[in-house]
């Protein structure tokens, strides 16, 4: 399970950013997770809960915002969700040549504490 891996980077940049922020605690935290990390929140959620004991994110809750894959065609430059119904090509031009460009992230969106 690679979840804990990624909790373990999440953790982490929310404490540089609490730091940064002055927080004295924290009780939020929101992060974005494409589904291409094949990420399963259900364990994101159960491994921060052991992550956070004994730093200033105990307590926190964990608000994953999952992002959908996103393609664009290079030669149509349409912006779709690439799926097997079209074989994963542009369902405007039926090109293969396209780009990744939403899907692959763990951004961390969103710290609220005081």
């Amino acid at each position: 399970m690679h979840e804990m891996s990624y909790v373990i980077r999440l953790v982490n940049k929310a404490l540089q950013a609490a730091e940064t922020e002055g927080l004295g605690s924290v009780f939020e935290i929101h992060a974005d997770i494409g589904k291409m990390t094949g990420v399963l929140p259900y364990y994101m959620q159960k491994y921060y809960k052991k992550a956070i004991e004994g730093t200033i994110l105990e307590n926190s809750r964990l608000i994953i915002n999952e992002v959908a894959v996103k393609a664009r065609c290079g030669s149509c430059s349409f912006e779709y969700e690439p799926d097997a119904a079209h074989d994963y090509l542009c369902p405007a031009c039926g090109s293969g040549n396209c780009r990744i460009i939403a899907g692959r992230e763990m951004t961390l969106t969103q710290i609220k504490g005081t």
